[in-house]
């Protein structure tokens, strides 16, 4: 690997001028040379035949029809034979920080074609601060492919969560692989903007990148957010939610990844005649078991095409035109002199499967096997104890107990209205003792949010209604945008013991039922990672959901479900150790309908 930890991950240094130019004029010799190549130039939408990529170092000294001029006795050809050379795929918007390590990630991503990833930190944060965001962008430094970060944004529903500390944010801006705030929920920023436009104003500040999210905003209130600077979006849904935005200068990332795919519906736009040079392609996150199954940057791109785009066209969304949108098309996005040496050979311009993966001028991947294997990192003590409990819990720390002695009261529920969605509904709830009790004949279970960082041991237990869970408990220590772990249960016997489970593994997903452990896994890293293989965690993961199937739970994602209802982004009633929360004001609520603890 032509690794240099004292060299600028993507700046051109004056050597490099020099090298390059001399190779491009024949003085110096490259060190690999691709020839017989059909080049998809993504700046002039071309295919460009017969065609060869000289590379010095890990950047690109010269493409043409000849190259032979550069081809010494220590260089590398490889004939292509053909095959066509894109750029190396860009996922402009992920979250690498949840399940898998970045090792076990890189094992599967790099040898589809993926040469850069832009991840979110927001999941960090919350749990082990700035120091705990600066441990995982170690972990991302130094890998065979180019792993940049955006600062969190942290929209929260918990006061302990909300914002950055405008110093912290500074300090992060002035590094050289943060691009940008991430996403920040248009409806947390217009709550709270004491919170965030400050650092709002920090971000661009340093030329750098607000990336946005607006589910649900249009008109007004779109134009509104996109004011503040908003550069994009990967939440629209539809076709005319994409062209508004575009129409406003956004970026809009068609996202399709594990937790939504929308691109079939978006692909509507290539009809409209509309330029699509600010159309993206996006994961947004992508399960252990669909990085098996179906890749990962290559998946979406196929995708495209399979929808109906043009090749080059698929191919500038997920290259070339994130590039542009961070600023990085100095460097990446494209196979042109000057540029990073990030390219894939793929049969043709129809079919991307990679047959050699370049990254940083380097063979990284042929033939779906890698030749180079990513760094493992050394994480700190702090960064693998991040659950904090004061004592064990008891069964008594999930009852819910009322001072009145009405058998029934009307209490604020959740209620699951599909996997994701939420609401509040208002229902008499029977009291056993002075006690609110679970029923499951109106499948109506108790929920509770337990802080296990700022406040540990803090809690706020609820009523969910539509669950189905009918016996047993599960508890996950990787909960949205919170410090919390957040466990669902028919009893407080098996909650108790799935929470103390994960305090004593140190982050985890849990299931209990009749007071014995049915199923674990553990999440050691921040409370949110493994450091299990890939496939060992998607055969858990399928075994969670088999096991919470047996338990009436017959969500797709179980654990997606569960960890989404502290989050602060899908609608509409949330929880945390605070209260409920909902999210169409921001106001935190207690179980009483006239009653509301303020502002979130």
């Amino acid at each position: 690997m032509n690794r240099d930890k004292n060299k600028p991950q993507l700046k051109l240094t004056a050597r490099e001028m020099k090298e390059l130019s001399q190779v491009a004029l024949g003085k110096e010799k490259a060190d690999l040379v691709v020839i017989n190549g059909r080049l998809m130039n993504v700046y002039t939408s071309e295919i460009l035949d017969n065609y060869c990529v000289a590379i010095k170092g890990r950047r690109i000294a010269l493409t043409g029809p000849d190259a032979t001029h550069t081809i010494g006795p220590g260089t590398r050809v490889m004939d292509a034979k053909g095959s066509t050379l894109i750029p190396g795929l860009i996922d402009g918007h992920t979250h690498l920080a949840l399940w898998l390590s970045i090792p076990e990630f890189l094992n599967h991503a790099m040898k589809g074609g993926t040469t850069t990833i832009i991840t979110e930190s927001m999941e960090v944060f919350p749990v082990a601060g700035v120091d705990g965001v600066m441990d995982f962008l170690a972990s991302l430094k130094d890998q065979p492919i180019k792993l940049l970060a955006t600062a969190p944004g942290m929209g929260s529903i918990s006061n302990s969560c909300l914002g950055v500390p405008p110093k912290i944010m500074e300090r992060l801006m002035a590094r050289e692989d943060i691009l940008g705030m991430g996403e920040s929920y248009w409806q947390s920023v217009f709550q709270n903007p004491d919170r965030f436009l400050a650092n709002f104003e920090t971000v661009l500040g340093h030329g750098k990148h607000l990336e946005g999210h607006s589910a649900g905003a249009r008109g007004n209130k779109l134009s509104a957010y996109a004011a503040l600077g908003i550069s994009s979006c990967h939440e629209p849904t539809t076709a005319e939610e994409t062209l508004e935005r575009l129409r406003m200068g956004i970026y809009v990332m068609a996202r399709e990844g594990s937790i939504r795919r929308d691109l079939e519906a978006i692909s509507a736009i290539k009809d409209q005649g509309v330029s699509l040079r600010r159309l993206i392609l996006a994961t947004d996150g992508i399960s252990p078991a669909d990085l098996l199954d179906l890749g990962y940057m290559e998946y979406l791109v196929q995708k495209a095409i399979d929808y109906g785009f043009n090749p080059i066209a698929a191919v500038q969304m997920a290259t070339l035109n994130v590039a542009e949108h961070f600023g990085l098309d100095h460097a990446i996005g494209s196979i042109a002199p000057g540029k990073m040496a990030d390219m894939v050979i793929i049969p043709d311009p129809w079919t991307i499967r990679a047959e050699t993966v370049i990254s940083n001028g380097c063979v990284i991947a042929e033939n779906g096997q890698l030749s180079v294997s990513p760094r493992h990192h050394s994480y700190t003590h702090e960064s693998l104890n991040t659950v904090t409990l004061p004592r064990k819990l008891t069964p008594d720390d999930f009852r819910i107990k009322l001072e009145n002695d009405a058998p029934k009261n009307k209490m604020r529920i959740i209620e699951m209205v599909t996997d994701l969605v939420t609401r509040e509904i208002i229902e008499e709830v029977e009291v056993v003792n002075g006690e609110l009790k679970e029923n499951l004949k109106t499948n109506l279970v108790k929920i509770t949010a337990v802080d296990r960082a700022h406040t540990p041991g803090k809690s706020f237990t609820g009523l969910i209604k539509g669950f189905n869970l009918i016996s047993g408990a599960m508890a996950c220590s990787a909960a949205w945008d919170t410090a919390c772990i957040i466990v669902v249960g028919t009893n407080g016997a098996d909650m108790a013991l799935a929470v103390n489970r994960i305090h004593d593994l140190q982050g985890g997903i849990v299931i209990c039922e009749n007071n014995k452990i049915r199923h674990e896994m553990a999440l050691p890293v921040f409370g949110i990672i493994s450091e299990l293989p890939v496939e060992e965690i998607a055969d858990h993961m399928e075994q969670i959901k088999t096991i919470m199937a047996e338990l009436g739970v017959d969500f797709p994602d179980p654990v997606l479900t569960l960890t989404t209802l502290t989050g602060a982004a899908i609608p509409y009633l949330r929880i945390c150790e605070q209260g409920l929360v909902n999210l169409k004001d921001g106001r935190t609520q207690g179980l009483f309908p006239d009653q509301a603890t303020g502002k979130s």
